[in-house]
């Protein structure tokens, strides 16, 4: 149909992102940084999310542990 597209929508709430950006230190933040920087931040989480599922399944769990978190960031990073 015409006019039908997907639109991509932001896990990360963009305001809660520039608020992390602010926190660090920035003064002012463009609307294209904060976008820039919630993807990265999806990306990452995404992986590290996937890692640690990946663990909690070869460990024989269904449940993600905190282990399992402090694991994957490792191996992610």
């Amino acid at each position: 149909m015409k006019g039908d597209f997907l639109v991509k929508k932001e896990k990360l709430p963009l305001k809660t992102v520039e608020r992390i950006l602010r926190e660090a230190g920035a003064k002012r933040v463009s609307k294209s940084a904060t976008q820039a920087f919630a993807k990265y931040l999806e990306q990452l989480t995404t992986q590290i999310a996937e890692e640690a599922g990946g663990l909690a399944e070869h460990s024989g769990r269904k449940t993600i542990t905190e282990k399992d978190i402090q694991l994957a960031k490792k191996r992610v990073s």
